[in-house]
């Protein structure tokens, strides 16, 4: 699979150099089927992890602007150890806060913080887009990935070096919005390569809850880890991209063609129908080598509905996503 062949000297750089080693190691070829699993599983757990990165802010809210949330509720039953640690470590830590998040307007601060990563994450994911089209997706990527870490932990630095510059956090979200709009295009991009019709709305109903594992896993790592300060609710999510995004370049196969296997010959495996064909076909030919633009995307039967519909049910999802445990550990008990 890692040797020159009729698909050009080019796609001999394009193909993973994890792939390549395995392939040497146990001398054997990765067929279509093993492939497509491949990548199903790395791009599930890749923008999994965009999500645990973004849902950490949320998290943080309220030990950065804690105001006056002294209802003391706890949904559960907890021994009496582990009460007597919340009041002596987490309490206090909740009650202070951190500068200058915790002044008469650290609320507004954060809103402000949120807004300009959502503003250049949106803006970020048009040019993402056309850059998809043109770049190499498995290294662009990886580039977002290891950028979103990289950002994302950098805001948690701030605990450790004592920084409180509202600029300081809002510049590292705004270029972390910036990294975190390269995921959604280049996944899809990927699955779409690799994917036909044919059952396309089970794979696909499967593959998206990588949305919901990302921000269930981020509120629990980042919740985990506000003991031991909040910066570490920032580090170590971080990392985790970081560390599955080098995983993205050294084994994720961007396309058929990347690996050296002849999509025209997998379309015509036995277990294939005629719904099987892929998303694109018919299309294929003439996008080929060239991208689609702003104006024409927008033609395309089927994107205006979906973005309106996608715009306000993102509206919600943003609006509990960012500002739910917020607003919970602001509210007391009546």
């Amino acid at each position: 699979m890692c040797q020159s062949s009729e698909f050009g000297v080019q796609a001999i750089y394009r193909k993973p150099f994890g792939l390549c080693f395995l392939v040497s190691i146990w001398n054997a070829t990765f067929n279509f089927r093993t492939c497509q699993t491949l990548v199903l599983v790395l791009t599930f757990f890749s923008y999994a992890s965009y999500h645990a990165t973004r849902k950490t802010t949320s998290i943080v809210k309220s030990v950065l602007d804690p105001k006056k949330a002294e209802s003391g509720f706890i949904p559960w039953p907890i021994p009496n150890s582990i009460h007597l640690f919340y009041s002596q470590h987490w309490k206090p830590l909740q009650t202070s806060g951190w500068a200058p998040f915790n002044s008469p307007s650290g609320t507004e601060m954060l809103g402000v913080i949120d807004v300009a990563f959502l503003s250049v994450y949106s803006l970020g994911m048009f040019f993402a887009g056309h850059l998809g089209d043109r770049l190499n997706l498995r290294l662009l990527l990886t580039i977002g990935m290891v950028g979103t870490g990289f950002f994302t932990a950098l805001f948690g630095v701030g605990y450790w070096l004592n920084v409180h510059s509202f600029y300081y956090y809002l510049l590292v979200q705004i270029f972390a919005g910036l990294f975190q709009s390269t995921g959604w295009p280049s996944v899809v991009a990927v699955v779409v390569k690799w994917f036909g019709k044919r059952k396309r709305g089970l794979i696909m109903g499967i593959w998206n809850a990588h949305t919901s594992v990302g921000n269930i896993s981020g509120s629990l790592i980042a919740s985990a880890l506000l003991t031991y300060g909040w910066g570490w609710s920032f580090a170590v999510p971080g990392l985790l991209i970081s560390a599955v995004g080098l995983t993205v370049f050294l084994f994720l196969p961007e396309s058929p063609e990347a690996v050296g296997i002849d999509k025209n010959d997998a379309l015509l495996m036995p277990s294939r129908t005629g719904n099987d064909e892929p998303l694109l076909e018919g299309k294929e030919e003439k996008i080929k080598d060239q991208a689609v633009g702003f104006i024409e995307a927008w033609g395309i039967p089927g994107v205006a509905p979906f973005a309106f519909c996608l715009f306000f049910s993102k509206l919600v999802a943003y609006t509990f996503l960012y500002w739910l445990p917020f607003y919970i550990s602001h509210t007391g008990t009546r």
